[in-house]
């Protein structure tokens, strides 16, 4: 299992699994109100990454992650397009789940809808009330966090001190400004579900308690998302289920913003480039890439020239794999390079080092290419089995295939029968030729393969 750096402890700690050789995994999905962004779209690459990672070493996986289809911004958006929220959210995840399958994302295992557990949410907002943890305004239903334990854990910061530096609210019902809604009070003419606390919706913060712990149960391994989610968000979650006394996520993983300039990019700055926008005019692989050579924690800039530079190292990972799509089937008795792989391992093990894991498998490809070329082929083979290996590990799909056009494969023929009949001027005129085209033939032992020039 890898080392994590994990936001509850503040640092980088062994992750052991409550079961042995399983590990259960629940992340914060998108609210389905308008087009994803680049933020949305780095979140879900980096657990992507995370999930593909734990099943390479042998781990079973248990992944969760919702859909938040109720909340106010479905509602106000919905009233801006004249339709209904439920018909924007499900128009939303639409969206989502196309642009996820573009990106090569692995669907979740279980996909929860916060509209599908409304019953199992007021449950849990009956036992903080009766437990007197939560509390009833004319407005709805608040925890009380001044009697949760440690409150303020994953924000890394006591309750006085945030406490000091929180906005004056205007609701005077509330005994803090601090204290968050669980469930929203709302007129009837309103999306919402008849409660004992009166119509209304749930709290966003409770939509995620119910469904982590419906489906993973208690003491679940790992709850991810972005570091914005870190607070208030994450933290109310884990205040309800410590509020109850129940067991919640035992570790907690949050990635890096992608940033505009000094900003991290958001809808609520208006700096956002939506995740479509980039997938119809770029590689969708291309941003894949550019997550994976990032560290998770760390900020990510995505511009045209780092979109294009990536572009470029693709272009490389393909032509490598189109040179040795066949030479790696014609030795399968060869192993994959257990020093790359060693290599690899031991940097996705510590933080899920997923930049310097890439170094080796690029270091592979220079070593695969270079033995190649001086007919080291065991070397060459291993190597490549190696890179081609890990670049699956983190969800890189390779072309190995070129869509050569016909002229080309024609001519192509044309040299090996001159070659077959020791015509080699006439081979050297064919192979020419083809260049000029755009493309270099190779000899191999089973006829000829191609490559981009």
């Amino acid at each position: 299992m890898p080392r994590l750096f994990d936001t509850q402890s503040s640092e980088i700690v062994d992750i052991v699994p409550s079961t042995e050789g399983k590990f259960s995994m629940y992340v914060c999905g998108p609210t389905v109100y308008d087009e994803p962004h680049l933020g949305h779209g780095r979140f879900t690459l980096v657990y992507d990454i995370l999930r593909r990672y734990l099943k390479y070493r042998g781990v079973e996986v248990r992944f969760v992650s919702n859909i938040t289809d109720v909340d106010d911004k479905i509602i106000t958006r919905a009233a801006e397009l004249g339709i209904s929220a439920g018909e924007l959210a499900k128009r939303y995840e639409e969206v989502w789940w196309d642009l996820m399958e573009r990106l090569g994302v692995e669907k979740p295992d279980e996909t929860p809808h916060a509209t599908d557990w409304i019953a199992q949410m007021l449950e849990l907002v009956t036992e903080m009330v009766s437990t007197g943890v939560a509390y009833e305004t004319t407005d709805g239903v608040y925890l009380e966090v001044a009697k949760v334990d440690g409150y303020g854990l994953l924000a890394r910061q006591n309750l006085a001190d945030l406490r000091s530096g929180a906005r004056v609210e205007v609701d005077e019902q509330k005994k803090s400004p601090l204290d968050f809604a669980l469930w929203k009070r709302t007129p009837e003419t309103e999306w919402g579900w008849e409660s004992k606390f009166g119509f209304g919706r749930p709290g966003w913060h409770t939509e995620c308690v119910a469904m982590a712990l419906g489906i993973l149960g208690e003491g679940f391994d790992l709850h991810g998302g972005g570091m914005d989610l870190a607070f208030p968000h994450h933290e109310n979650e884990r205040a309800q289920a410590v509020a109850m006394g129940k067991n919640f996520a035992r570790h907690w993983m949050h990635n890096g913003f992608v940033m505009v300039g000094d900003e991290k990019m958001a809808k609520s700055l208006g700096n956002f480039t939506t995740l479509k926008d980039l997938l119809d005019s770029t590689d969708p692989r291309a941003y894949r890439l550019l997550v994976a050579r990032s560290h998770y924690r760390a900020p990510l800039e995505v511009t045209a020239e780092i979109l294009q530079d990536a572009a470029r190292s693709l272009e490389r990972i393909d032509a490598f794999a189109r040179r040795f799509a066949d030479v790696v089937l014609e030795r399968p008795e060869v192993a994959p390079s257990k020093e790359v792989i060693d290599g690899f391992n031991e940097a996705m093990d510590e933080d899920l080092n997923s930049p310097v894991g890439l170094a080796h498998v690029f270091e592979a490809i220079t070593r695969a290419n270079f033995a190649l070329d001086r007919a080291l082929n065991e070397e060459a083979v291993s190597n490549a089995k190696a890179a081609l290996l890990l670049l699956g590990t983190l969800g890189i799909v390779v072309q190995d295939r070129l869509e050569v056009p016909q002229e080309v494969i024609a001519l192509a023929e044309q040299r090996k029968v001159a070659r077959s009949e020791k015509d080699f001027a006439a081979a050297d005129k064919y192979r020419d030729e083809i260049l000029q085209l755009g493309y270099v033939v190779e000899d191999s032992d089973l006829g000829f393969r191609f490559r981009k020039a």
